[in-house]
């Protein structure tokens, strides 16, 4: 599996470093506003709400409203990191929550649950509400905002210093987040129609076997059994990272795939 373009990793999708040489506020004064799980709406330090907070279980903190004229309307991602519904507000949005949640190392993901709040200049109260948040496999977060091809404006380039700032203090992780390539878009998007556990057909230990050496996928279906019944389980091996193609190309029936790791799928 290719490493995707909303990653943990340092690439050049993702926006460079953003506080370094930037004034920026006492991450420790900073605030963060979120609505709990029962719908309590809650304020507490920052600091605090990193470290002992679930932001990830939190209600959005604020609505995705339907505006008129706009081509795409807030809707409902399934996520099968953990299988639940996450509403997202708008396409960009839901790009890239399809990506996380195709990312082996996210565990669970939530959009806009947390408001960021400190003082600017003359003692102005500022908010902020990043439109992802995801939870790593090693217990640490991400926060991140979408932004278009052409990148962020200047407000929101003035905010993420300071988000940086207090994601790093926390030992968390904040990211200006752009479309990914478009074959690899297209890629996921396709695998994300067989992401729900269902598809597996308690076949994946078979799939593990059969790609072991690599195999074009045709090749590797035809050995299975039935294409019908077989297709849909090797593109949930692929969705999970049970096998492994180039996604950066583009996905057809004789790209040659290799099973990567045998773990269950999520």
């Amino acid at each position: 599996m290719t490493s995707l373009p909303f990653s943990v990793q340092e690439q050049s999708a993702l926006a460079p470093p953003l506080s370094a040489g930037r004034h920026s506020v006492d991450s420790a004064r900073m605030m963060a506003r979120f609505v709990d799980p029962l719908g309590v709406e809650r304020e507490v330090p920052w600091l605090e709400a990193a470290g002992e907070q679930a932001l990830e279980e939190c209600l959005p903190i604020q609505q995705f409203p339907v505006l008129k004229g706009r081509r795409t309307a807030p809707g409902w991602w399934w996520s099968a990191t953990d299988r639940r519904l996450v509403p997202y507000g708008f396409k960009a949005m839901r790009t890239q929550v399809m990506m996380l949640d195709h990312d082996p190392r996210v565990v669970a993901l939530a959009c806009r649950p947390v408001e960021l709040l400190w003082h600017g200049r003359g003692g102005k109260i500022i908010s902020h509400a990043p439109h992802l948040m995801a939870r790593l496999a090693d217990g640490s977060g991400l926060l991140a905002d979408c932004v278009g091809p052409f990148g962020a404006g200047r407000r929101l380039v003035r905010r993420a210093a300071h988000l940086e700032a207090a994601a790093t203090a926390a030992g968390w992780r904040y990211r200006l987040v752009g479309p990914p390539p478009r074959v690899v878009a297209a890629n996921v998007r396709w695998l994300a129609g067989y992401r729900h556990p269902r598809c597996a057909g308690g076949r994946l230990a078979e799939v593990v076997a059969c790609f072991r050496v690599p195999l074009p996928l045709v090749a590797g279906v035809r050995l299975l059994g039935d294409p019908i019944a077989v297709w849909p389980v090797v593109f949930h091996a692929l969705w999970t990272g049970v096998l492994s193609v180039p996604l950066e190309r583009v996905l057809h029936e004789r790209v040659v795939a290799v099973a990567a790791r045998a773990g269950a799928a999520r």
